[in-house]
C-alpha cells in the first residue's frame, strides 16, 4: 500500500518534449515499474509522434481517454504551467504533480480559485501536488518527479517535506539505517500550492502500511502548525518533526517563495514549539532525523 500513487498508476507527462521533461521522464521510466506507468505525453504541436516509446497527444483529455491515465506530471515552463495544471484538472484526472518552479502567484491564485469553483459546482476533485516540488515516490513501485530513485528503499515510514533536498536527506538517512519508506512526498515551497502537510499527514495516518512519519517544514506560513494541531487530536502514529530556517531573520526570504517570516507564529522556533506540544519528537539538527525516527520505532 502507498499514498496517492502506486505501481498501477498511469501517468501523462505534460511538457514531455522539453529538455527537463525528457530527462526526467526517461529517468522515471527506468525506475521500478516506470515503463508501464508512463503511458502518454502532451504537446499539441507534436501529436501523433512518440518519444521513449510514449505516444504524444494533443491534449490531456485525449491522452487520458486513449490510455486510461489518471495522473499527470508537469514540466511546462512557468508562463504556461498554471494553464497546464488547469488543463489536467479539466480532464478530471485524480492526481496532478507540478514540478515547475517560478509560476507567478497570480496565476496560481486563479487556478486554485477555479479548482475550488469546479468542486463547489459538483465537479470532480483533482488533488494537486506542488508546484515547485520534487514530486512523489513509492519506493520500488513508481517515481513521479525529479528525486534520485537510488536513495529510496521500500518500507513503512512516510516522509513529507516542503523542501526537496531535505526530503532526499531524510530518505537517505533512513535507507542508510536500513529503514525503508512507504511513500515520500515533496509538497513544494510556494505560498500557494495544492496538498498541504495536513493532507499528507491524514493520508499517512489512514495508510495501514505506514508506521511512522518524518514531517519536514520551513519558516513562513501556518501550514506546519495546523498539521501539528490536527495530529495532536488524530494521529495514531509517531512523528519526527524538523523545521528549516532556525537562523532566518524576520522579513528575509529564504530559498522558497513561501519561506518568508512575517513575524510571530511562522518562525522556526514557534513551529518547533507547537510540534513539540502536539507530541512530535522534534530536532533542530537535520542530520538527526533518521536516528530519532529509529529510536521512536
Amino acid at each position: 500500500m502507498s499514498i496517492y500513487v502506486n505501481k498501477n498508476t498511469k501517468v501523462i507527462t505534460q511538457g514531455i518534449t522539453g529538455k527537463t521533461g525528457q530527462f526526467h521522464t526517461e529517468k522515471c521510466q527506468e525506475y521500478a515499474n516506470g515503463s508501464n506507468c508512463f503511458v502518454a505525453g502532451v504537446n499539441p504541436k507534436k501529436a501523433g509522434e512518440s518519444i521513449f516509446n510514449i505516444p504524444i497527444y494533443a491534449s490531456v483529455k485525449e491522452a487520458a481517454v486513449q490510455t486510461g491515465a489518471t495522473c499527470s506530471v508537469i514540466y511546462v515552463p512557468p508562463a504556461g504551467a498554471a494553464a497546464a495544471i488547469w488543463e489536467a484538472v479539466e480532464a478530471d484526472l485524480d492526481f496532478v504533480v507540478c514540478i515547475t518552479e517560478g509560476i507567478p502567484i497570480r496565476d496560481m491564485l486563479m487556478v486554485r480559485n477555479k479548482m475550488k469553483e469546479k468542486e463547489a459546482n459538483g465537479g470532480k476533485k483533482t488533488l494537486l501536488l506542488g508546484p515547485n516540488c520534487p514530486g512523489i515516490i513509492t519506493p520500488d513501485e513508481i517515481k513521479i518527479g525529479i528525486m534520485p530513485g537510488h536513495i529510496h528503499k521500500k518500507g513503512r515510514i512516510g516522509v513529507v517535506s516542503r523542501s526537496g533536498t531535505l526530503t532526499y536527506e531524510a530518505v537517505a538517512q533512513l535507507t542508510e539505517l536500513g529503514i525503508g519508506q512507504s511513500s515520500a512526498v515533496g509538497i513544494g515551497g510556494d505560498p500557494i500550492n495544492g496538498l498541504k502537510h495536513i493532507d499528507v499527514m491524514q493520508a499517512f495516518n489512514d495508510d495501514p502500511d505506514t508506521d511512522a512519519v518524518i514531517m519536514i517544514g520551513e519558516i513562513g506560513g501556518p501550514d506546519e502548525a495546523e498539521a501539528a494541531l490536527w495530529c495532536k487530536d488524530n494521529m495514531k502514529k509517531p512523528v519526527v518533526g524538523f523545521i528549516a530556517g532556525v537562523t532566518a531573520p524576520p522579513g528575509k526570504r529564504m530559498g522558497h517563495a513561501g519561506a518568508l517570516i512575517s513575524g510571530g507564529a511562522d518562525t522556526a522556533d514557534a513551529k518547533l514549539a507547537v510540534m513539540e506540544e502536539c507530541g512530535f519528537k522534534v530536532t533542530r539538527n537535520p542530520s538527526e532525523m533518521g536516528k530519532l525516527l529509529k529510536a521512536l520505532i
